[in-house]
């Protein structure tokens, strides 16, 4: 066991225990309002209204605001916001005690929604405040809607006052305003470190360091980009980040959680779209309608795997109804997705913030509503969701139902039972000139496609649209700085925030379409910046006083590596780290408690081999109802909806599940290994070495000081040199230092 009074002195900063349960509604993020639209409410629009609504109130329970849920009826409050378990509606809804509804108890999908909105803290948009002033009945989308910020044109901004670097110069300006100016720039050791792990999410050699901290050319630093962004390890970083906001997974959710067949062929068509540069707007057509495309290959066919990669229920007590949820599931994460709105809103009802019709909806559904529905493949060839490749085997992938496409109508209150109205497809309004131009040119039916998709896919990706572009760079933005220009990254929307520099933001969006959609070259533009290079570490000041969330970027933000990327770090700072990217995913070992906690334990969970188990996270399996605990325990991305910024806690689990955990003991151990091969026997040697492996520097004379006594005394205790040392690798495995990047 190592002792506290070692912990202490050489883990600078461990984790700590973070805010409790939530309470009861707060204003609601925009995140949750979208899944309280889109989710929740219709649930209790269908299930609740009826007996508890404004027309009957039975056992004195309304259910159609927070406020009456809250208050309850005659058997008390029906909610306790953060703690599912103490709720009656979510008793009720499990038929404990109450049986509600009394006919028929809701499916498994259905009680996991509300369980998981009660657990959040039961958000419910004008609860409080509302996120936005609600727009006024009667829908219309008008010049001032088009004139917002959002959805206006992007028009190249010239550049102010006379900064070294475009970006600089617009970030100046408001730094000027509160009488403020850039932090110094970082140390090169620091510089290397932040964009190793930036580009590639993974630590940078020792050699690799000492080699940049030498390198006297004034292009150092832009020959350090080149390399990183050349690199393959460049589209497993990235693309992991693009697989949060597709809702990437292998499986389907829900109680069975079969896998879904090829699924790991659109990871990989990812990674290799990122590493090839592939323009953007390509990237795009490929996804939405890669088998309608004028050349149709591999990739493309393999892209188009984006439309299965939702949760999908495999015995649903309403197929017809769960085929518009899945529906709903696509046309929701196709518009955060691509053009960072919430769409999903208008399911129901207008949308209450934003210029988004519920006709609008519909007709958006309209060029995706001949998609065949996900089914389970009765055989490898079947042509439902599996399409085959012209260099062998067989991919995930979209398929219609022929070149006539189904009707498509407007559904009360989103219920598949009460269809209204007959609508066409057509684009976002708002994001059209006028309503006229907000109607396609379709193309002429295919025997196999209705090409409707690929209208929506050109009218996406044109130069034109206010805010693909727009919204691509503020994702790069938001993951090379902390935080976006718009904080919100899927929600340009009113319940979203506003840039905090828009000129900024249109600059960036007309750079990217200007050098061809090229993602490559924007990273390097924002990473040649003053504000990207300048240190993180500034102490007390005018600056700190003024603007404590250095909103405008005085300084560059401290942050922590992401749940794969800490896993990957240990791995490659053991030696361990198999590079071998592709194919299916890899299966680290879980412990029974773990596995226990499947409706059928282990089922689905396979067995790869040691080499495959120290693969990049990337590439782990991901199953929807079986996590990875160390992976959890540092935020994984929830494959359920799509994430654009994922939280970072701050938890005892993290700290207890590094320290033990048999996975870090392992990786400690080849660790301990590593440096004798690379050290030598010789203490000294060795604790110099773990430094600058794990931390990319030397060890001060203090941390010298106690870690060479530390390993005196164990072994003094009876413990061998090996096992020594491969009790420090662990306490530098779990140093703050190794997994925050400043």
């Amino acid at each position: 066991m190592l002792r506290p009074s070692f912990l202490g002195v050489l883990v600078l900063a461990l984790p700590v225990l973070g805010p409790g349960a939530p309470a009861a509604a707060a204003t609601p993020t925009p995140e949750q309002a979208r899944f309280f639209e889109n989710k929740v409410r219709p649930l209790l629009v269908k299930n609740c209204f009826s007996c508890h609504g404004p027309a009957k109130k039975r056992g004195g329970l309304r259910v159609d605001s927070l406020a009456a849920l809250l208050a309850g009826g005659e058997s008390g409050a029906a909610l306790v916001p953060g703690k599912p378990r103490d709720s009656l509606l979510i008793k009720a809804i499990n038929y404990h005690d109450l049986e509600m509804p009394p006919k028929k108890q809701l499916p498994r999908g259905e009680i996991a929604v509300l369980t998981e909105w009660v657990q959040i803290g039961a958000p419910w948009p004008g609860a409080t405040a509302p996120l936005a002033p609600a727009r006024p009945r009667g829908f219309e989308v008008t010049a001032a809607d088009r004139a917002g910020w959002a959805f206006r044109p992007v028009v190249r901004p010239s550049v102010p006052g006379s900064a070294t670097g475009a970006i600089d110069a617009f970030l100046a300006v408001k730094l000027k305003e509160k009488g403020l100016g850039f932090a110094p720039l970082a140390s090169r050791r620091q510089l290397i470190r932040r964009a190793t792990f930036d580009l590639i999410g993974l630590p940078p050699t020792p050699t690799e360091v000492e080699a940049f901290e030498r390198d006297e050319r004034p292009d150092a630093y832009e020959r350090l980009l080149d390399r990183l962004l050349a690199s393959p390890h460049y589209g497993e970083r990235w693309g992991r980040h693009w697989l949060d906001v597709v809702r990437y997974a292998d499986t389907n959710g829900y109680e069975r959680d079969d896998e879904k067949p090829f699924s790991w062929r659109y990871r990989d068509y990812v990674i290799r779209s990122l590493n090839a540069d592939k323009p953007y707007d390509q990237f795009v057509r490929e996804q939405l309608a890669g088998d309608e495309l004028d050349r149709v290959t591999d990739d493309s066919l393999a892209a188009t795997a984006f439309y299965r990669l939702g949760p999908w229920d495999d015995e649903p007590d309403d197929r017809r109804q769960a085929e518009y949820d899945d529906l709903d599931d696509v046309v929701s994460t196709t518009a955060t997705t691509f053009l960072g709105l919430s769409v999903g809103c208008a399911r129901c009802h207008d949308h209450k913030f934003d210029p988004i019709g519920q006709d609008d909806y519909y007709a958006m559904l309209a060029f995706l509503r001949n998609v065949k529905p996900y089914a389970k493949p009765s055989k490898i060839a079947d042509r439902t969701i599996l399409a085959p490749l012209t260099g062998g085997g067989m991919t995930l992938a979209v398929q219609e139902r022929g070149g006539r496409p189904l009707p498509t109508h407007v559904l009360s209150r989103g219920s598949a039972a009460t269809p209204g109205k007959e609508v066409q497809p057509r684009f976002l309004r708002v994001l059209c000139q006028n309503d006229e131009s907000a109607a396609p040119r379709l193309p002429a039916p295919g025997p196999r496609s209705s090409g409707r998709r690929r209208a929506l896919a050109e009218w996406i990706a044109r130069k034109e649209n206010p805010l693909t572009a727009r919204v691509m760079v503020n994702r790069l933005w938001h993951h090379h700085f902390g935080r976006g220009i718009v904080a919100t990254p899927s929600d340009f929307g009113k319940t979203g925030l506003p840039p905090t520099h828009p000129e900024l933001l249109d600059f960036l969006a007309a750079e990217l379409v200007e050098g061809g959609w090229r993602l490559k070259r924007m990273h390097r533009t924002m990473m040649l910046s003053h504000a990207y290079r300048q240190s993180s570490r500034v102490g007390e000041g005018p600056a700190l006083r003024s603007d404590p969330g250095n909103v405008l970027l005085w300084r560059q933000n401290l942050r922590r590596l992401e749940a794969e990327a800490v896993r990957d770090v240990v791995l490659a700072v053991s030696g361990g780290l198999n590079p071998r990217m592709g194919g299916r995913g890899v299966f680290p070992p879980l412990s029974k408690e773990v596995l226990s906690t499947q409706s059928r334990p282990g089922a689905g969970w396979g067995r790869s081999s040691t080499e495959d188990q120290a693969r990049r996270s990337v590439y782990v399996f991901s199953k929807r109802t079986l996590g990875v605990p160390l992976l959890e325990a540092f935020d994984a991305a929830s494959p359920d909806r799509s994430i654009a910024a994922r939280t970072a806690t701050t938890i005892a689990p993290q700290a207890l599940t590094l320290l033990n955990s048999d996975f870090v003991e392992e990786q400690a151990a080849a660790f301990a290994d590593r440096l004798i091969k690379e050290s030598g026997n010789d203490p000294g040697a060795n604790v110099v070495r773990m430094f600058r492996v794990a931390l990319s520097r030397a060890p001060t004379a203090q941390e010298t000081r106690i870690a060479r006594a530390y390993l005196e005394r164990v072994t003094r205790q009876g413990a061998d040199k090996r096992r020594a040392l491969a009790l420090l690798c662990k306490v530098a495995l779990n140093l703050n230092e190794l997994v925050y990047v400043d």
